[in-house]
């Protein structure tokens, strides 16, 4: 009992607006938690499924929704410092829990009595007369005992209980390959030579890498702020071909880390489950709750973009590739190691801008402070930082989000810079979702960012490139999504959306990094406070569509991929890398390398959720194109425009079909027509 009361998890937390003791939470807390939430869990849904009454809305659907809440609570810190602060003892308790979570869902997905509890009251539903937000819960529902398995038979339903627990040790298998593959690789030069092309700061940074590490010369990793900017200022070519192999090997290496066979076997158990829930493919099982529906029209849409944009892509390409000979005086080809140092000084030349002059204008807590005044500005809600809120790294901010009416909003979590234990890349989380308590209270949500950007050094700030502060915000559109949702059921609730509909404030928000007026606001020089002068203002804007070709053929060439996989319909005995060169063979610009490989790191779609879905990024890109017209037209900081999309799509999270949300936001359909003329690839049509 006095191992229970010392548990945080046992108790109501005690902190500022609820949220997690992460300052009292010890590894050893987690598994009896998971143990105890899960027991509560399995009851809770008995008693549901044994319910006496007649079922009911609020019996069955209602009473689902809201149980789990230990399971949930253990769950939410869990797996946020999991992402982010992972060690080995961490590790293995997500290896030993994994297969009971898998279990657990399994049995409240193809629990029969529950089933059929559920279906009665779905088949009643036009005759309820549910608000749309309860007819969404009970579609949603009702969707996903049927996803998992409850229409099967008594058989069928075995073979889906051990796929889906064993496709759920997989692919967080496949993660931590990939976290500890990457962790393992070093670059240490010695030779002041080895760093000829690469800027002061990123020697510093070096430095800096290797004294934490008691080493002595210049320390480089697979982390974005050390491999980006290696690859894009480093004047060795042998080197920049040394670190890209190494990038392009994670999880192909044949040892313990290697994701290959991890690989097939996700790929035949997702084959396997689709075709037991009477799919042919993966994809059209996937697919089939998502606003691209089916595999044909994903593919219509990469297609229509690699039509549009692979010509420029190649005209792109013969340009880098005549500078590289003229700068070399030699017949070189430029390689995949090459692109990213060639096009860098291309851009220069002609736009006489790049990230180590405009880094002292995006110092990280200036950039920070123009990303919350920009929230500030469109939608009037303000941020308070609070150090009393408990967080899992002294690294980590929080801070209380204010409404315009002043009222209460969200507790946001902030976390920027790369750390051994945390994955690759840039997300945002729940820690919380937002709901309606049974009183009618509103629980307001729990958000966070993380993010792997340039950590300060010994002399100077920590100092964004223009992507990074493009990535900041990114995450932080995903995270007003989060904090402005305004519905009565967690599971409904910010983005808890369909897959291809999630990146739309996302990205919609990365539009005002080239819009000269936000760089007013945000672009301060960290040393003398100066605003970033109008000309370089004038070159970054004038530099946005440079290679957007080439970077839009990337991204289709990762959502060919996918889809190559994920429309398989035999089992997968190949050699992986054979498979993902054919894949995205028609996207290829640069020229490919054969034994590299990215499928063996490709999270996203391997351990993450977006199999069948990485095509959602350009989905979403066509409609915040089409979003952001109209800001561009009615002023980008027009207060009724994002009044307009907080109240349409921001706040209604997954109440609706997205394709209604988006049409009540524009009144119209969108065409990808914004996003040819955004990006230059069309010109604009004057009447």
């Amino acid at each position: 009992m006095t191992e229970l009361m010392n548990n945080p998890f046992f108790r109501k937390y005690d902190t500022p607006f609820g949220t997690p003791p992460f300052n009292e939470i010890k590894t050893a807390h987690y598994e009896p938690a998971f143990d105890e939430g899960i027991i509560q869990l399995e009851n809770e849904v008995l008693a549901i499924a044994g319910n006496d009454q007649p079922a009911t809305f609020e019996n069955t659907i209602v009473a689902l929704e809201r149980s789990g809440k230990l399971l949930n609570k253990v769950s939410s810190a869990f797996f946020n410092v999991l992402n982010a602060e992972a060690d080995d003892e961490m590790m293995d308790i997500s290896q030993k829990v994994s297969p009971k979570l898998s279990e657990s869902s399994n049995n409240i997905y193809l629990n029969e009595k529950l089933f059929a509890r559920v279906k009665n009251i779905y088949e009643q539903k036009e005759r309820l007369n549910l608000s749309t937000e309860d007819a969404k819960l009970l579609e949603e529902t009702f969707e996903s005992f049927c996803v998992r398995g409850a229409n099967l038979n008594v058989e069928d339903k075995e073979k889906y209980r051990k796929l889906s627990t064993e496709l759920s040790a997989l692919k967080l298998t496949f993660d931590q390959n990939v976290l500890k593959d990457k962790n393992r690789y070093e670059l240490l030069l010695t030779d002041e030579d080895d760093l000829a092309g690469l800027p002061d700061s990123i020697r510093e940074s070096a430095a800096l890498r290797a004294k934490e590490k008691d080493k002595e010369g210049w320390l480089f990793n697979l982390t974005a702020p050390s491999y980006v900017p290696f690859m894009r200022y480093a004047a060795s070519r042998p080197l920049r071909e040394k670190m890209y192999r190494a990038y392009m090997s994670v999880g192909n290496k044949g040892d313990e880390y290697d994701n290959k066979e991890i690989i097939r076997k996700i790929v035949n158990i997702r084959l396997e489950i689709a075709k037991l829930m009477g799919y042919n493919t993966y994809a059209e099982y996937s697919l089939k709750h998502t606003m691209a529906k089916n595999p044909a029209n994903v593919y219509n849409l990469l297609n229509q973009l690699l039509a549009a944009y692979k010509p420029v892509a190649i005209n792109e390409y013969n340009a880098v590739q005549g500078f590289a000979m003229g700068t070399e005086q030699d017949n070189i080809t430029v390689m995949p190691w090459d692109w990213n140092y060639y096009s860098e000084k291309l851009k220069d030349i002609r736009f006489d801008v790049n990230d180590e002059m405009t880094r002292p204008y995006f110092e990280l807590n200036n950039v920070k402070k123009g990303v919350f005044g920009l929230a500030t500005q469109l939608y009037g809600i303000t941020f308070k930082e609070n150090k009393e809120i408990p967080v899992y790294h002294p690294e980590v901010d929080a801070y209380e989000v204010y409404d315009a009416d002043s009222k209460f909003l969200a507790v946001l979590y902030t976390d920027f810079h790369p750390r051994n234990g945390k994955q690759s890349g840039a997300w945002m989380n729940s820690v919380k979702e937002q709901y309606m308590k049974a009183d009618g209270t509103d629980s307001r949500p729990q958000i966070i960012i993380v993010m792997n950007f340039t950590r300060p050094t010994e002399t100077k700030p920590s100092l964004l490139t223009f992507d990074e502060a493009n990535t900041l915000l990114h995450e932080f559109g995903h995270a007003l999504h989060g904090m402005f949702a305004n519905g009565k059921y967690a599971s409904l609730s910010g983005t808890n959306v369909y897959r291809d509909f999630v990146e739309l404030p996302s990205q919609l928000m990365e539009n005002w990094l080239t819009e000269k007026e936000f760089l007013d606001q945000i672009a301060v020089h960290y040393e003398t406070g100066e605003k970033i002068p109008q000309e370089l203002v004038r070159k970054l804007v004038d530099a946005a569509n440079f290679n957007t070709g080439y970077q839009c053929c990337r991204q289709l060439s990762f959502g060919m991929l996918d889809m190559a996989w994920h429309t398989q319909t035999e089992p997968f005995e190949g050699d992986v890398t054979t498979f993902e060169k054919q894949a995205w063979a028609q996207t290829v610009i640069v020229q490919e390398v054969p034994e590299t490989l990215m499928s063996s790191s490709f999270g996203h779609i391997f351990s993450g959720g977006y199999a069948a879905g990485y095509y959602g990024y350009k989905w979403a890109e066509v409609l915040d194109a089409d979003a952001f017209s109209a800001f561009k037209a009615a002023g980008i900081f027009n207060k009724e425009i994002a009044h307009s999309f907080r109240e349409n799509v921001l706040s209604k999270g997954g109440m609706e079909d997205p394709a209604i949300l988006y049409k009540r936001f524009r009144g119209q359909e969108p065409t990808i027509d914004a996003l040819l003329i955004r990006n230059g690839i069309k010109k604009t049509t004057r009447k």
